[in-house]
């Protein structure tokens, strides 16, 4: 009966306190797509993070229902760094929902135009729309609409301490004439918040990053948590703490009191002890997670032993490894002999016929490659050949009975429109691909038959291709699997490689491009094609998550087609339009929204690339 009470309280004097018009409420995930398109239009950082801002602490006068309630301590503001743009989670500002939306697209339009760093807040910002206006007047009405509707909502001044009177007057002056203002009083609070304007930068990270390192060049790529879901939501700020040592403690009991197995009492466990989404709830009701420094967890330990599957188990090394470089895009450079890539052979791979369920689908494939077979035929009149052209022979006999003539070509050779062609086929066979796209299915599997496709119709059509797939874990062990070579022919060994391929760890795809490209450059065909099969962002569990995986991943393209190979990707990832046109370009890639078209589709897909 209490807590009933007290949430209808609660409520009630939330309500009471809000200034926010709530019933025109627009949420940033309605519209983050057309937010990030206007960013990046407009010259923001294409790589950059469009995501939602958690709230931070606001220091600003209250209301007396706002400080019964509880409210307005904590605002979510838009702000920016290197990696993200952060907007707000809702905007409820204007009790006009236009408006709102709007808002959103006007904060957007100033992050796509500032670097991220303020001098003196209030003066910069000016100084920031004043360029935007000027830099794009069509923009003036939208900002006059928001910035009158905006100013009729600032407190009233004459209701404010005169000390805060002055600044609210110069806050009022500079949104409606931006540029104008040239100083700022002091004031013990700050100002209520001016959703026009961008703010510093918060200090909030979802990516805990860890107080030891993992080798002796490991400071810069400590481990990071990394969630997997593809959510909107906002990142929490986060502290490290000193953990007490437990160890110095006293723990006293009474012997008597343990159960003996005679003893036994078959308890029912309690909720609170069961594996639920609490810790999510809890999680998103906590305004700051601490983290302990605690350095002696022996199950971290432990897992850095378990990063790989012991030397019994795991696929088969091939050689000491390939030393690749890596692209540091802070640096603009690439860093030489920065990643290690180990030439592997599938385990307990052996020779195996095509599978039954594929024979039917392969029989279609191949019907609709035969018109890209090399076409064979004789070249007739030849000054030489392999045989005698009788129909040349006949006419020039004929000829020569009537008058004198010159000899003509008497040969016929035997020529062939050949496809002048190297194709290499990378897969990306992380642990990603171990999830399952329904009850029977799982990416790794229909990864697999659309390897084992791809190679049947290529056979057929007599093309020169190759077939690895690759996975990583960190900079220092990058897997490269041999499925097929250039060299090799398509046989059933081939098709027992391919069906022995296994999920492995996570994507650093740049140094596989890399090795990809150098293989295929070596290849003497006028056209080279570069395929990549994905299911995901490329990433690993050093530094190489986020934008440093999609940079190097990008450079890696750049070099291959400086090389004069076309890559073109093909990916599962229904959220690939986020990153992709960046890395490969528009035209450079394909987004399949279901897998279980992959097997049927890539064979066609090849057969456009290369038809012309």
């Amino acid at each position: 009966m209490e807590e009933w009470v007290g949430s209808l309280w609660h409520q009630f004097i939330t309500r009471k306190a809000s200034t926010e018009f709530d019933l025109a409420r627009v949420n940033f995930t309605q519209v983050s797509k057309s937010v990030g398109v206007v960013f990046r239009a407009l010259g923001g950082d294409a790589v950059k993070r469009v995501e939602a801002a958690s709230t931070r602490d606001y220091l600003s006068r209250r209301s007396f229902l706002q400080k019964i309630s509880g409210d307005n301590q904590q605002l979510s503001l838009a702000w920016q760094d290197e990696d993200s743009l952060r907007l707000p989670e809702s905007i409820a500002v204007f009790p006009e929902q236009e408006l709102n939306a709007d808002l959103y697209i006007w904060l957007a339009v100033l992050a796509a135009h500032h670097s991220g760093r303020f001098k003196h807040w209030a003066i910069d910002n000016q100084q920031l729309v004043a360029d935007v206006l000027t830099q794009f007047p069509a923009l003036k009405p939208r900002y006059q609409r928001l910035a009158q509707a905006f100013v009729k909502l600032r407190p009233n001044v004459e209701k404010l301490p005169s000390a805060e009177q002055a600044m609210e007057k110069a806050i009022v002056e500079a949104i409606i004439n931006p540029g104008s203002v040239n100083s700022f009083p002091t004031v013990n609070y700050a100002p209520q918040a001016v959703f026009l304007w961008l703010y510093p930068a918060a200090q909030i990270d979802g990516q805990i990053q860890a107080e030891y390192g993992d080798g002796p060049d490991e400071a810069e790529e400590q481990a990071s948590i990394n969630s997997k879901k593809k959510d909107k939501a906002a990142r929490k700020k986060t502290e490290r703490v000193e953990s007490s040592d437990s160890r110095d403690g006293m723990m006293i009991f009474r012997l008597e009191s343990l159960f003996s197995w005679s003893e036994f009492a078959n308890l029912d466990r309690g909720t609170d002890d069961s594996d639920d989404d609490d810790g999510e709830k809890v999680a998103d009701d906590l305004d700051k997670i601490t983290i302990s420094k605690q350095q002696d967890q022996k199950s971290a330990q432990i897992k850095i032993d378990l990063d790989l599957p012991s030397s019994s188990e795991d696929d088969l090394p091939l050689g000491e490894g390939i030393k690749l470089p890596e692209w540091d895009y802070r640096k603009q450079q690439l860093v030489v002999d920065r990643c290690l890539l180990q030439p592997m052979l599938p385990k307990d791979a052996v020779a195996q016929k095509l599978p039954v369920h594929l024979q039917k689908t392969a029989k279609n494939i191949q019907a609709q490659f035969e018109q890209l077979q090399t076409m064979r035929y004789w070249l007739k009149s030849q000054p030489q050949g392999e045989e005698l052209d009788l129909n040349a022979w006949l006419d020039f006999h004929v000829e020569r009975q009537i008058s004198a003539t010159a000899e003509k070509g008497l040969y016929q050779s035997f020529r062939g429109n050949n496809r002048d062609l190297s194709c290499l086929l990378l897969a990306d066979l992380s642990m990603s691909t171990d999830s399952h796209i329904n009850n029977d299915m799982r990416v790794i599997d229909v990864v697999r038959d659309s390897l084992l496709l791809f190679g049947e119709a290529l056979n057929v059509v007599g093309d020169n291709f190759a077939m690895y797939g690759f996975s990583s874990v960190k900079r220092s062990h990058v897997r490269f699997s041999l499925l097929k070579n250039f060299k090799e022919s398509y046989d059933d060994n081939v098709r027992g490689r391919i069906q022995a391929i296994r999920p492995g760890f996570y994507t650093r795809m740049g140094a596989a491009i890399r090795q990809a490209t150098k293989i295929l450059v070596e290849q003497k065909s006028s056209q080279k094609l570069l395929l990549i099969l994905t299911d995901g962002k490329p990433n690993d569990i050093d530094h190489y998550e986020g934008r440093f995986g999609v940079e190097d991943t990008k450079q890696a393209i750049v070099e291959a087609k400086q090389a004069g190979l076309k890559p073109f990707c093909i990916t599962v990832d229904t959220d690939a339009e986020e990153y992709l046109p960046y890395i490969f370009g528009r035209y450079s890639y394909t987004v399949m929204h279901s897998p279980t078209e992959l097997p049927v589709c890539l064979p066609q897909i090849y057969h456009r690339l290369t038809a012309h």
